[in-house]
């Protein structure tokens, strides 16, 4: 298919045989990363508007079920390439669509308070593959983002949206299980401004790059040279909520540390000492370590030892 724009990050796309996935890299010239999430089953609990019915993969479901019919597509994340892909579903172009039909992505749009071209909403919303507990996943684009978090900040703040209960905040904790306790991971979260709740329903407020900032993003890993805990203070987070999250650092060794993992996201500000914990890999000249090598990223961490410390 033609593409008048790249497919990026938080899109979805269809293949030829009907399945539906969710864009997970830039790079996605010749064959676009992204993982399975909808497979049409005539039995499935996902309908979709014209009738169709989809069953939600999780994680290592989409993996196995990639791995016995699709085999030539797998990869660290799942590779189709560009020309079995048969539509391109976009956050930002479906937005207008997706606000008419939930009244709680309507309230958002002016809460978050950007220009109406640089906000989408991706997940099951974009899809049309929603149920009533579906989460709400908007999408902010580039500088708008930092924008869209200071609005939701000050909203929560004034009680037009409602923080996250206890209960959601043990609910995030568990489904990530992450190698920090409960009480460092919501102090480090508490201070990230990126999700909320509307009429008891879970928001996200989620990072992509402009169209502009794509041709830097990392994407071929690099030898590896062993796993390492370091200290170092954080130089630049202008792309701590990306993915991956990207930690520019003042060490002897390591020039940036990354985060395949959203629990890490946001983790530190500029000026930060952060204490991470990963697996470094020479990428040219440079060595970066990596935190979230595996799903559940075991002995993978970043923390803010200034933020503790305070």
């Amino acid at each position: 298919m033609t593409l008048m724009t790249p497919i990026r990050l938080r899109d979805f796309i269809e293949d030829t045989d009907g399945r539906l996935y969710a864009v997970s890299n830039y790079d996605n010239n010749e064959r676009v990363g992204c993982v399975l999430r909808y497979v049409p089953d005539e039995n499935g609990e996902r309908t979709a508007p014209d009738g169709r019915r989809y069953h939600k993969m999780d994680f290592e479901e989409a993996f196995d079920y990639i791995r016995e019919h699709k085999p030539e597509y797998l990869d660290t994340v799942h590779r189709v390439p560009v020309g079995d892909v048969a539509r391109v579903f976009k956050p930002d172009r479906e937005i207008i669509h997706i606000a008419a039909r939930d009244e709680r992505v309507m309230r958002l749009l002016p809460v978050l308070g950007v220009p109406i071209d640089n906000i989408g909403c991706t997940g099951s919303l974009l899809c049309g593959l929603e149920n009533a507990g579906s989460d709400i996943d908007m999408v902010v684009y580039g500088r708008d983002w930092f924008v869209a978090q200071q609005n939701l900040k000050k909203a929560v703040e004034e009680g037009e949206v409602q923080p996250l209960s206890e209960e959601m905040w043990k609910k995030v904790y568990h489904k990530r299980v992450p190698e920090i306790d409960y009480e460092t991971f919501l102090r480090h979260e508490k201070r990230k401004w990126n999700r909320g709740e509307i009429d008891g329903t879970y928001f996200d407020l989620l990072y992509t790059r402009s169209y502009e900032r794509m041709g830097s993003v990392p994407s071929v890993k690099g030898e590896v040279l062993g796993s390492e805990t370091i200290e170092a203070r954080v130089t630049d987070a202008s792309l701590s909520f990306d993915s991956p999250a990207i930690y520019m650092v003042e060490h002897e060794e390591i020039s940036r540390v990354l985060s395949f993992t959203h629990t890490y996201s946001g983790q530190a500000i500029a000026g930060e000492t952060i204490e991470a914990s990963g697996v470094v890999e020479q990428q040219g000249s440079e060595k970066w370590l990596i935190v979230g090598t595996t799903r559940e990223a075991k002995g993978e961490y970043i923390i803010s030892r200034t933020l503790l410390d305070r």
